[in-house]
């Protein structure tokens, strides 16, 4: 049987003073880490969970098998890999703090705004332009519902949706993703003017997809969702154990996008929150974020107005779900996560200066320290 191991940051510090210099800053944010659990699997069960602090990593990782000892240091030096300003055209989107990537969907049958903004370019243009002047790094623009149960859109359709959005939020100078998983509207996007491919199968869906995005040379988010070839995207989502699995799953798309020659700078993860996975799984990939920075690419975390926001508050219908989206997001910027895809955009921004305002003061508190 093989053995896999995984980093999982356990114990979080306001600062590295607070630890007396025994933390790490995780993945360059605003977080900082001062216990790990070193967790040994081995078909499917774990075997071993070692707890390590920064000054005892070494040798936990040590002791682990010859089998796991250069992945187990490959994740250690994940964890405290600081990562560049991700860029996109003339803006560079700096990723030592959390982002805010805007949503808008020009599709008819959105989950969250029912095609509100479906064949209205006026009204794309004011949203986008109200979501920049918010304090949106990125608008996010997609033309295809990928809610249960929503039908798969011809592609052709789908290019003749985003493009005048692109184009519009192009005119504005904003920084761009074109969310598809189809490689016609991938290229069609990126030569509107988008920036950023965001996939939500993980280039799974179209076997050039792949192609497009290392032709291009931009930067792709990979989301993990469970059904085969990228297809349903809610479907066959049993899980061993959810976290690992997803962890497995997103480490082998990454080892995909490498190999087709996407850059690892250019690649960013998404563990994917609501594609097939239970309220349970949902909760655990929130709870275990911070492990996910273990692969070595920054973080993009959507749950905004997402359904199990309603299954935790009484149902609350979609439209009543800021406070829930709020929290995630939050608790999110906790885990280290660098980009935080949302609807709601000034509430978030504001949320994450007064979050970002908590940690730069923690940083220069040094009062309960003697001399």
């Amino acid at each position: 049987m093989s053995d896999h191991v995984y980093i999982r940051p356990v114990g979080f510090a306001p600062g590295p003073q607070s630890e007396h210099g025994n933390a790490i800053r995780l993945a360059g944010t605003m977080v900082y880490a001062s216990r790990f659990a070193v967790i040994l699997r081995r078909g499917g069960e774990v075997v071993e969970r070692l707890l390590a602090s920064v000054d005892t990593i070494d040798e936990v990782l040590g002791a682990l098998p010859d089998e796991v000892g250069a992945e187990a240091e490959a994740q250690w030096a994940n964890l405290t890999l600081a990562h560049p300003p991700m860029q996109l055209g003339s803006r560079a989107v700096a990723l030592d703090q959390p982002q805010v990537m805007g949503i808008l969907n020009v599709t008819p049958d959105s989950f969250s705004d029912g095609g509100e903004f479906m064949d209205k370019p006026d009204v794309q243009r004011e949203v986008a332009a109200a979501m920049l002047e918010a304090g949106a790094a990125i608008i996010d623009i997609g033309g295809e519902s990928t809610r249960p149960g929503a039908q798969p859109l011809w592609e052709g359709d789908e290019i003749e949706r985003v493009v005048p959005a692109i184009e519009a939020c192009s005119a504005m100078g904003a920084a761009i993703s074109i969310d598809t998983r189809k490689a016609a509207v991938m290229e069609a996007g990126l030569e509107a003017g988008a920036h950023l491919v965001n996939d939500v199968s993980g280039l799974k869906h179209d076997p050039r997809s792949a192609e497009v995005v290392a032709a291009a040379g931009c930067p792709v988010v990979l989301m993990h969702a469970p059904g085969a070839g990228g297809e349903d995207l809610h479907a066959n989502g049993d899980y061993d154990a959810v976290v690992f699995d997803v962890f497995d799953a997103l480490r082998a798309r990454r080892d995909a996008a490498l190999e087709a020659g996407i850059e690892a700078k250019n690649i960013m993860l998404d563990v994917g929150i609501g594609f097939g996975k239970s309220l349970a799984d949902n909760l655990a990939l929130i709870n275990a974020l911070p492990l996910f920075h273990a692969l070595g690419h920054p973080l993009l975390f959507g749950a905004s107005r997402k359904r199990m926001i309603g299954a935790l508050s009484k149902e609350a219908p979609v439209e009543e779900r800021l406070g829930g989206s709020v929290a995630l997001a939050l608790e999110a910027m906790r885990g280290g996560a660098q980009v935080l895809r949302v609807h709601d955009v000034p509430e978030t921004v504001q949320a994450r200066n007064v979050w970002r305002g908590l940690r730069d003061a923690a940083l220069t508190d040094f009062s309960d320290l003697p001399g």
